[in-house]
């Protein structure tokens, strides 16, 4: 009996040691798969893709840094799309004028000239230490050829008072020029004046090149004559009559060489003639107004107001509608003309007469300093200055 119950004892503190045994167990057991998982939570975070993303729910990335909106110069040259093109930008006192866009290696097509109470615009320079000194090197027109840094210039402008503009007494000399020879000894018959020896040309465009000449545009000289634009003295403004041939084949490719602004005033019946160099600019002749009408007279005097009108319009639609400047036929003109011409829309005439434009001169009248055969560079020193 006594063995029995120490037999049952024993037995009892067996099950009880498993019992302890198993639950030691289960609570490793649940200690180690709770950190299995803990860990397995852990990697997943740094390593696997988010299940929330997996099911499609966006995750914020960086921010994308907004660009920095372009300047207006930068816009045109965006715009333009074109490895030649140069936004030109404007500065000085009282200048506020949108950039413009012109083509690198062309000349100047769009420079304004702005207007200032009580002042005189003295021109767009390369730098502000050219402008404050109207230093002429550094002043910029159309006769100059765009050049510019990364697509990008920025030009000055100068201003003056109208009394110093004024105390300036500028004259404006106009050249005119007609036929062209080879022989240094001239050509024969009546129009031997009108043939310029083509050695005596390169030395008179050389002589403006290498000192360094002003040479106005024609809007220029329109503004200059209204008191509204400053020229300096060292001024000029090369002119050919009626395109002869000689002249395309013997000037224009000396004008090309020496970079001159020039103006050929071309008879359009014959048509606008053939572009050589961007430095010759075509302007009308009329068009078929350069012969004698019925007396003997050029026809731009002989002929009615409408068809003088019907004849100019013609040939500025040849010469692609620009109006700026009229040469009259030999230098025939009176008031009925001059009127004709203004009415065809037309700003200024040039004549044969001698003198120098200034201040005030009539723009339907323009005169002329007139180059004859054997006129050498001393010559024309004594005439332009």
């Amino acid at each position: 009996m006594a063995a029995t119950r120490r037999s049952n004892a024993r037995r009892q503190r067996k099950r009880r040691a498993v019992g302890i045994s198993a639950a030691l167990t289960g609570v490793l057991l649940v200690a180690a798969v709770g950190g299995w998982f803990t860990v397995a939570a852990m990697h997943r975070s740094s390593t696997d893709p988010d299940p929330a993303a997996s099911a499609g729910t966006p995750t914020p990335g960086p921010e994308t840094p907004t660009p920095e909106p372009l300047s207006p110069a930068e816009q045109l040259i965006a715009d333009a799309n074109d490895p030649n093109a140069c936004a030109v930008s404007f500065t000085g006192d009282a200048i506020d004028i949108a950039p413009v866009l012109e083509t690198q290696g062309e000349p100047y097509s769009s420079l304004p000239i702005p207007s200032r109470d009580g002042m005189v615009f003295a021109g767009w320079y390369d730098t502000a230490e050219d402008a404050a000194g109207l230093a002429i090197p550094g002043r910029l027109n159309g006769a100059d050829a765009v050049a510019c840094d990364a697509q990008q210039r920025t030009v000055h402008a100068a201003w003056m008072s109208a009394a110093d503009n004024a105390a300036a007494k500028t004259r404006i000399p106009i050249l005119m020029y007609h036929q062209f020879t080879t022989k240094p000894e001239g050509e024969s018959g009546w129009l031997r004046g009108n043939y310029a020896y083509v050695g005596d040309w390169e030395a008179h465009l050389r002589y403006i090149s290498e000192q360094r000449f002003y040479l106005p545009t024609w809007p220029e000289l329109s503004a200059f004559i209204d008191d509204e634009l400053f020229l300096p003295d060292h001024s000029v403004i090369i002119t050919d009559d009626d395109a002869d041939p000689s002249w395309l084949e013997l000037a224009v490719p000396l004008v090309e060489k020496y970079g001159v602004m020039t103006t050929s005033f071309v008879i359009t019946v014959n048509g606008a003639g053939p572009d050589l160099t961007p430095y010759v600019l075509k302007r009308s002749h009329t068009h078929d107004m350069h012969s004698a009408g019925a007396d003997g007279q050029g026809r731009i005097v002989t002929w009615t107001h409408d068809q003088i009108v019907a004849d100019l319009d013609t040939s500025a639609g040849v010469l692609g509608g620009t109006k700026e400047v009229v040469a009259y036929p030999f230098g025939h003109y009176n008031d009925a003309a001059k009127q004709a011409v203004a009415d065809a829309g037309f700003e200024m005439a040039r004549t044969i007469e001698p003198g120098y434009v200034s201040i005030g001169s009539d723009k339907l009248a323009l005169p002329v300093v007139r180059v004859n055969y054997g006129m050498t560079v001393d010559d024309i020193k004594k005439a332009i200055g």
